[in-house]
């Protein structure tokens, strides 16, 4: 038993591409074991699913007939626009909930066929037509959602920011995504949970995706403290009540401003992140062949860092390490650490190296049967977030 762990009570992909670079990888799904994989989790509506019409999705299926990154797109964006044009029909009708409704199915199927990173042509275009379908779903929120533009080194931070209705200077938690969930699935999968609690939030694109202003390197943590620099300066937020929750390889910048914000963030949450182990070569060249993930994990992966080959990937990720680096026994703001025993995508141990660290006490829920981020049958990527994270924030934050 490793110490300090509260344990969950409950029994709680790579598309195709050649190369002599990725010998070592194991060999991705073929186009019906892909076709199958995603029939099977819209079904049963496992991530990255969640939402989708399952009739839908097969309909979109059958219009693809191979693993051609711009095949899949094109099929995948024939939907997006449907669910558009509905949604512009119904908003200059005045039905903004069915206006809401269809803008955001258009967010999802466009985002699904850029999913999961952008790395051909029409994967490209689909990303941006998502983004603009969840802009126009935006607009018309309810409660408001603000698109947040924070200037940053030349650039800019774009994030989004809801309140709870009737909040006058509500808590805020800064909720980044991960590889492959950007800002606008954190609104639709979390933001709910967030104001059903009291808590206001922000959500963000991670380092290397979305429209972040950086790639993947140490000190790419910045961002989140420039957007901490700005909530200083408005009245409708308490500042001195700021969480932060980062979820998969988000949850590695969780593990970062726990350290270099351990004097103004009162809670972190750091849902199954990359510490150490994630980034060493031996573990990379296991993981990368997991069957957890749906297509395309190494593109994704290496996108991040802006790298190309398998060797390039393997030798940039060791420089962020917490463990190396010596930055685990520094000061940390109080932190919950979450992941399931039998991730095959993080290793458990990034937990637990995390969790016996430094001298700040740590809070830990380990799901025993549990894959990446916990989840498994007994307990979904919502129950997770929403009967052990939110309640720990707004404990923490109230």
């Amino acid at each position: 038993m490793k110490p300090f762990i509260r344990l969950a009570t409950a029994a709680a992909l790579m598309l195709g591409f050649a190369g002599s670079s990725i010998a070592q990888i194991a060999p991705g799904r073929t186009w019906p074991e892909l076709k199958e994989a995603v029939t099977e989790r819209v079904k049963a509506q496992r991530y990255p699913l969640t939402g989708f019409n399952a009739s839908e999705v097969a309909e979109i299926l059958s219009r693809i007939n191979s693993l051609d990154r711009d095949e899949w797109a094109r099929s995948w964006m024939q939907n997006g626009a449907r669910h558009a044009a509905a949604g512009d029909a119904a908003d200059k009708a005045g039905d903004r909930a069915k206006a809401r409704e269809a803008y955001l199915a258009a967010w999802r199927y466009h985002g699904f066929g850029a999913w999961p990173t952008q790395n051909s042509p029409d994967k490209t275009i689909a990303h941006a037509r998502a983004t603009e379908a969840f802009r126009a779903y935006a607009r018309i929120a309810e409660p408001p959602i603000e698109v947040l533009r924070i200037p940053f080194e030349g650039k800019e931070i774009v994030a989004y920011l809801q309140k709870p209705v009737g909040a006058t200077r509500p808590p805020v938690v800064l909720s980044v995504g991960g590889l492959d969930s950007y800002k606008e699935y954190v609104v639709e999968q979390y933001g709910p949970g967030y104001l059903k609690a009291g808590l206001a939030y922000i959500a963000l694109d991670m380092p290397g995706t979305g429209e972040s202003p950086l790639k993947i390197d140490v000190g790419a943590e910045r961002i989140y403290s420039r957007v901490i620099d700005a909530i200083e300066t408005r009245s409708d937020m308490d500042p001195a009540r700021l969480g932060f929750q980062g979820v998969s390889w988000g949850g590695h910048w969780a593990a970062r401003m726990a350290i270099a914000e351990h004097k103004r963030l009162k809670a972190v949450v750091n849902w199954a992140g990359p510490v150490h182990g994630y980034f060493q070569r031996d573990w990379q060249l296991k993981a990368l062949g997991t069957r957890e993930y749906l297509f395309d994990l190494f593109p994704a992966r290496a996108s991040v860092y802006g790298t190309e080959t398998l060797e390039a990937f393997l030798a940039y990720g060791p420089r962020m390490s917490l463990k190396d680096s010596g930055a685990l026994a520094k000061p940390s703001a109080p932190q919950l650490l979450v992941n399931g025993e039998r991730d095959t995508q993080v290793p458990i141990d990034d937990l637990y190296v995390v969790l016996q660290s430094g001298s700040t006490a740590k809070e830990a829920w380990v799901n025993p049967t549990g894959g990446h981020i916990g989840r498994n049958r007994e307990w979904s990527d919502g129950q997770i977030f929403d009967q052990v994270i939110v309640p720990w924030l707004a404990r923490k934050l109230r």
